[in-house]
């Protein structure tokens, strides 16, 4: 199985102020993802914010889309080292999915249909810094995209964006995903090259 689907395309080209070091500008949209696309129908969608004492709080695709809804545009940032400016979004902000949840974490595990997961401090999904998102530019989000939903978190690097978002653990105390787990850095601040373990 291919650690990385076909889809990445794209040349290096420097001097882009915009750009964190180390990146090059694509106009294209790459394709990555760690094994098969999940082909998830929005009549069994559903997200699962899960508390640390246990507490689950769930929402349908139709309970997604009667929240109020937000249209970012921001940059993203992959690891690969390719990023693309002015990319539009449409989807629900995590501090109204967030607004009603009583918890004490620091952390979240981030979880995907098909596996994948990926930890984040609890306060990077907070104040305007992240949303689940079902379009892009217009359209609805492309199961290759990530769809019928997916994470956004555009300040750090694109892995932490789980493509195919089911659920949400909130944790007391971290703890690696996927990519973490093997090397990949907790964090992943692209403007500060935080690619893999000590970085």
């Amino acid at each position: 199985m291919a650690i990385v689907s076909r889809g990445f395309r794209g040349r290096p080209r420097g001097g882009d102020a915009a750009l964190p070091p180390g990146q090059y500008l694509t106009e294209d949209f790459p394709v990555l993802s760690t094994g098969p696309t999940p082909r998830v129908s929005t009549d069994r969608w559903e997200l699962t914010i899960t508390t640390e004492v246990g507490v689950e709080h769930t929402w349908t695709w139709r309970d997604l889309l009667t929240l109020p809804h937000e249209k970012p545009e921001v940059d993203l940032h992959c690891v690969t080292k390719w990023s693309k400016l002015g990319t539009r979004w449409q989807g629900v902000s995590l501090d109204v999915l967030l607004e009603d949840v009583e918890t004490s974490a620091d952390y979240a595990m981030v979880r995907s249909y098909g596996g994948y997961t990926t930890n984040l401090p609890l306060l990077d999904l907070l104040d305007g810094q992240a949303w689940i998102v079902h379009r892009y530019d217009g359209a609805d989000l492309a199961p290759e995209h990530g769809g019928p939903a997916r994470l956004l978190v555009p300040h750090l690097y694109l892995w932490k964006s789980a493509k195919w978002v089911r659920g949400i653990r909130l944790m007391r105390e971290d703890s690696p995903g996927f990519w973490e787990a093997v090397g990949y850095h907790d964090y992943g601040d692209p403007w500060r090259e935080q690619r893999y373990q000590g970085d």
